[in-house]
């Protein structure tokens, strides 16, 4: 169960994704569908880092999208970009929660998943397009965060 301070933050960041969403800007971003999907990966990522069934590996990779993810000077700063710089968290987590799923780790990886989209397939077209979504150099520079 997460505690409040962690239920209000996700609460918070929601309430500030859905806002934005129904700007004009949030509306024609090609990348909205992932941008809401923020809050849920988040929340994932840190019920996921308090899991027993996960590695050492699993949890330092884990623990490494979390700080990126909280961090205010990323690549692709919230600071600055607002919602759109969600964009590079999302990639970093899904690069995250690819290795642990393949890595042995889908069934608690799915089965905290707590959002209607099928997270594999979230997952999977995010990886398609993330090189479109923050640039090849940022692409491989979250790429080299996990190994």
């Amino acid at each position: 169960m997460p505690s409040q301070v962690e239920s209000e933050f996700i609460k918070d960041l929601r309430s500030k994704i859905n806002n934005w969403s129904k700007t004009e800007v949030g509306r024609a971003n090609r990348w909205l569908k992932y941008i809401q999907l923020t809050p849920d990966l988040l929340h994932l990522m840190i019920k996921l880092s308090a899991n027993e069934n996960l590695t050492a590996d699993h949890k330092a990779k884990l623990a490494v999208a979390i700080s990126y993810f909280m961090s205010p000077m990323d690549f692709i700063p919230e600071t600055y970009w607002g919602a759109i710089g969600f964009i590079d968290d999302i990639v970093l987590t899904v690069l995250v929660l690819e290795h642990i799923i393949k890595s042995g780790g889908e069934s608690v990886v799915t089965e905290q998943w707590e959002d209607n989209a099928d997270l594999n397939a979230v997952i999977k077209e995010v990886l398609h397009s993330a090189e479109k979504m923050v640039g090849n150099d940022y692409w491989n520079k979250l790429q080299n965060l996990i190994k």
